[in-house]
């Protein structure tokens, strides 16, 4: 009987990537894809460190797998990712059920953890960067989408004083432009028709060339129609990328750019490097080079110090740039970092600000997305709809997009006359439908 195995998924698109790895890699061992933990072999939690609910919420996973071992006492237990990476044995002695942890820098090793495990009947805990490297003994990626996420950079040597990831993922890393163009490649042959490049700082990218260097030598691979990246950082947004966006048909209309704060008191408190000012002129750089073009940024609200001046300078900067979609959350302290140990803002006020941020971007959202009605846009057709008769895809601006079509269009960029705007989605018909 064929082995199964479950992987669970929290946080950023790198660990749905890495997840999407790990799969390959246990299929390589024998292992199928299960769908639910329930009944499978081998449960995999790939975790995510950023907030501190998202730890617990880990924990309370397993609290409920340890529950399905007891029935299943062959079953096997992993946590990897940035959790497991931070915390190491300690997640063994909190829940000894728990097989093996290891972090994402060593998930390629899965097959050796895994044996090391059944023949010595004990815990694996595998936590340090290993010197060698995890994309060049990773098997061929497999997929059956039509888009796909893409690692090209990882780590990050920013040291923002709220950030865990120069402790989880290591110093900076740019994969060498040859291997990832081999990995696009297979992508294509497999039916992929726009790639995501990820990295924790993706425009510091530095491989054989700079990120405006490396979408033009994705741009050239047959099949490859549409290219985004994310996540960038204001220090790293050079001429040659915003150049890349006038240029470049192929690379959307898109650009997450994380500001955090329109406070430069607090800017520097985070240690971001950058000032409000310098980040409003490059989002006027970038909407020079391409006047179409949809902003998409991050926002923490209620870091150590922040006052009511520092905070309303937050929402100015936002009414500023008139986001098309924002990702704004309360400062949660992560142990480690430095500013785990500045004076917290009440929890009170943290709730009432981000209230207040939320319904100002939500208001923007809105006013952007009912801005394309009556547009045609190009939406790549992913896959069909819940509703008989209707296909979803994404916009050039990311945003999903319900069509209605039938299912051989899947995989298809089709002119869409935009008709309507729900909450979080826009609605249209196939420009050529009768």
């Amino acid at each position: 009987m064929e082995k199964t195995a479950y992987v669970k998924t929290y946080g950023c698109q790198m660990n749905v990537y890495d997840s999407e790895r790990m799969r390959d890699v246990l299929a390589g061992q024998g292992y199928g894809e299960a769908q639910a933990p329930e009944g499978a072999d081998l449960v995999i939690l790939n975790t995510c460190h950023i907030r501190e609910k998202a730890v617990e919420k880990v924990y309370s996973e397993l609290g409920k797998i340890r529950r399905m071992k007891r029935a299943r006492p062959g079953m096997l237990i992993a946590v990897a990712g940035c959790v497991a990476q931070a915390e190491g044995d300690e997640i063994v002695r909190r829940e000894p059920s728990v097989d093996l942890v290891f972090g994402p820098q060593t998930y390629h090793r899965l097959p050796q953890l895994l044996q090391q495990r059944h023949e010595t009947g004990r815990s694996v805990v595998e936590a340090d960067f290993p010197v060698d490297d995890k994309f060049e003994a990773l098997v061929p990626r497999k997929t059956k989408s039509v888009t796909a996420f893409l690692t090209v950079q990882e780590g990050c040597d920013k040291f923002c004083t709220f950030c865990v990831v120069p402790y989880t993922r290591g110093a900076e890393f740019s994969r060498p432009v040859a291997q990832i163009l081999t990995e696009a490649r297979k992508l294509a042959e497999s039916g992929v028709r726009e790639l995501t490049l990820l990295g924790q700082n993706v425009n510091a990218y530095h491989g054989d060339m700079g990120l405006a260097g490396l979408v033009a030598q994705l741009s050239r691979i047959d099949g490859i129609e549409r290219l985004r990246y994310m996540t960038s950082h204001p220090r790293d947004m050079d001429d040659a990328l915003i150049a890349a966006h006038a240029e470049n048909p192929k690379l959307m209309p898109y650009l997450h750019l994380p500001v955090q704060s329109g406070s430069d008191a607090i800017l520097k408190a985070m240690n971001r490097g950058h000032t409000a000012e310098h980040y409003i002129r490059l989002i006027e750089q970038v909407r020079a080079a391409r006047a179409d073009i949809a902003i998409s940024g991050d926002f923490i609200v209620g870091f150590p110090g922040e006052t009511d001046a520092d905070f309303n300078a937050t929402l100015d900067l936002a009414r500023e740039v008139k986001y098309a979609a924002a990702y704004s959350f309360n400062y949660s302290p992560r142990p480690g970092t430095p500013a785990a140990d500045f004076a917290p803002v009440p929890d009170e006020v943290k709730s009432a600000r981000l209230q207040q941020l939320l319904g100002l971007i939500h208001h923007q959202q809105t006013a952007f997305n009912a801005s394309c009605v009556g547009l045609t846009l190009p939406v790549l057709i992913e896959k069909p709809g819940r509703d008989p008769g209707q296909l979803m895809g994404r916009s050039p601006y990311l945003q999903a997009v319900h069509v209605t079509g039938s299912a051989h269009l899947i995989g298809d960029i089709i002119e869409t006359q935009i008709t309507s705007v729900g909450t979080n989605s826009l609605s249209g018909h196939y420009r050529d439908a009768a």
